[in-house]
């Protein structure tokens, strides 16, 4: 290792499948996850015969920070310019690109993407709420998650070299709207 260098050795994770929990073939009416054909094996759902509906999804994060590097975001002396408007065109191109990161996704006719980071100063974080809108056969969560976390990690980006401690966290779905299962709202 180079001088100054971290001795700390990082464990590589082994990914261990049992034997008795490998996809196998299962009853169509049973299987929760749509994911997955009566084979077990992963597919991408139809959703042409389903109808046309409004559909709307709002997912939630935060990043935690250094007091100083929230103060440098919000001075808007950060030297790689507007951390928190950059931030926010990031989530709305995350939203548009789900389908190409996401391998089962559909790509949508996204109508409306709102990203909103709001500064919470007093636990030295940013808070990122991302608002997606349809008119479709599926639902847009995964959008709208996409948004929360590409944001969040542009905030990570455009700040790394002041303090790579940050964390990204509490990245979830607060509300969906839309398609069969109707309305879903966080408790």
């Amino acid at each position: 290792m180079g001088a100054g260098a971290s001795d700390k050795q990082y464990t590589a994770f082994q990914t261990h499948i049992p034997e008795n929990t490998r996809t196998k073939p299962m009853d169509k009416d049973s299987n929760p996850l749509t994911h997955f054909n009566t084979a077990g094996e992963a597919h991408m759902v139809d959703v042409g015969d389903k109808p046309v509906t409004q559909r709307l999804a709002v997912a939630e994060g935060r990043i935690s920070m250094q007091p100083e590097t929230l103060q440098l975001i919000l001075s808007g002396q950060h030297g790689k310019g507007d951390v928190l408007g950059i931030a926010r065109i990031a989530g709305i191109m995350a939203a548009k690109k789900t389908a190409d990161l996401i391998p089962l996704c559909h790509p949508l006719a996204i109508t409306k993407v709102a990203v909103d980071l709001q500064p919470d100063e007093q636990n030295h974080a940013i808070t990122c709420q991302a608002t997606v809108h349809t008119s479709g056969q599926t639902g847009v969560e995964m959008e709208a998650l996409t948004a929360v976390q590409i944001a969040l990690l542009t905030v990570y980006d455009m700040c790394k070299a002041v303090d790579r401690g940050m964390v990204m966290g509490d990245i979830r779905l607060l509300e969906k709207r839309g398609g069969k299962s109707g309305e879903w709202v966080r408790s």
